[in-house]
């Protein structure tokens, strides 16, 4: 069989296909050493964004080789005058370019949501999930990008997705409202992993995990709560870790009416500071103080005011500073007074008589 008149000859092809061949093992060995020699210097020196950059580059990088080899090839053909149709060669650089702008955006993307997510306890444990989201949205718009690129009308495709997206929105309703109540819950970040938090419906416990749907509460007693994300976001709640870890303890304490103030209070803030130095979790250097607000039925009321490293300790911090206060109060001789009830026998006694004589009569 005899090779067409406008075809090269078969040494003319294979020095083309070994040229277009040696020209991209050679650009791809030439990136691989470059590529190596730079990731080992950026992760000596910590330099993430570069680190990063590097590494998802690899790929696309042997993708972009591929489409200057098509082009190359396409050239060679024409320099021996073949007549062929560019069009071809054309549509598969350009497909094969935008594959590889598609993954290195994606990988780029992926590799920050990651980043981000390590960094942030709240995102922690929701990291697969959100690099899952990105990688679908970037490959969705490059899915749609290759087919305008071949000639396929979008428009129908995203008119399908629109009315899909629709459908799904009504079928899914609650669960996109936790879904978005989750969003909403880790951006603005009322309450995050690890937090002590007290909801309107009197649980109390702490956070160990804010989902997409749901957050899950330890309570005190150990087990778990778990609330979905719509109610959550709608309730009323208390996080005793913001903005801070501390928080004051206020202690009630009522003395004698006899008692002398000045000594009470004296006395009173000696044992509030030695506890606050003394003990595991109390803050050493708050100025603690005492407040007399009450002249009860039997004593003179106040309140003194301590502070704990969190809101677990605040029990006790007090029942140390309650201990120590009756002790130093019995060696001072301050009474602590207590209700006492008496009963007028003779009142009683009179009453009772009364009754029996208007029975009698």
């Amino acid at each position: 069989m005899s090779i067409p008149e406008w075809l090269p000859n078969l040494s003319t092809w294979s020095i083309i296909v070994l040229l277009v061949f040696s020209v991209f093992i050679s650009l791809e060995l030439i990136k691989r050493i470059i590529l190596r020699h730079m990731i080992k210097v950026t992760q000596k020196k910590d330099f993430f964004l570069t680190s990063v950059i590097l590494k998802a580059v690899k790929f696309p990088l042997t993708l972009f080789f591929l489409a200057f080899s098509v082009k190359l090839f396409e050239q060679l053909i024409l320099h021996y005058g073949v007549e062929i149709n560019s069009t071809i060669f054309n549509t598969i650089a350009q497909l094969v370019l935008i594959v590889a702008i598609v993954m290195l955006i994606d990988r780029l993307i992926s590799s920050f949501v990651g980043r981000y997510a390590d960094k942030n306890i709240s995102f922690k444990s929701s990291k697969g999930i959100m690099q899952g989201l990105t990688h679908i949205m970037v490959l969705g718009i490059g899915l749609l990008i290759i087919l305008s690129t071949i000639g396929i009308s979008i428009t129908p495709v995203i008119a399908s997705l629109g009315i899909t997206s629709l459908a799904l929105a009504l079928a899914l309703q609650p669960t996109l409202e936790n879904f978005f109540s989750g969003i909403q819950l880790v951006i603005d970040k009322p309450i995050r992993v690890g937090d002590f938090i007290e909801l309107d419906s009197a649980e109390q416990g702490f956070v160990v995990k804010i989902g997409w749907r749901t957050t899950w509460i330890r309570m005190l007693p150990n087990n778990v709560v778990i609330i979905p994300n719509s109610v959550l976001s709608k309730s009323k709640l208390i996080n005793y870790y913001y903005p801070e870890k501390e928080l004051s303890v206020p202690v009630d304490v009522g003395v004698h009416y006899n008692s002398d103030l000045e000594h009470v209070e004296r006395v009173t803030l000696e044992v509030a500071r030695e506890i606050l130095k003394s003990h595991k979790w109390g803050v050493s250097d708050y100025q603690t103080f005492v407040v007399f607000h009450t002249f009860d039925n039997s004593s003179i009321n106040f309140t003194v005011m301590l502070r704990a490293q969190e809101y677990f300790n605040r029990f006790f911090i007090k029942s140390a500073f309650i201990k120590a206060l009756h002790k130093r109060y019995a060696e001072e001789g301050i009474t602590i007074p207590y209700p006492i009830r008496a009963i007028n026998y003779d009142q009683e006694s009179a009453h009772k008589a009364s009754s029996i004589t208007s029975v009698d009569d």
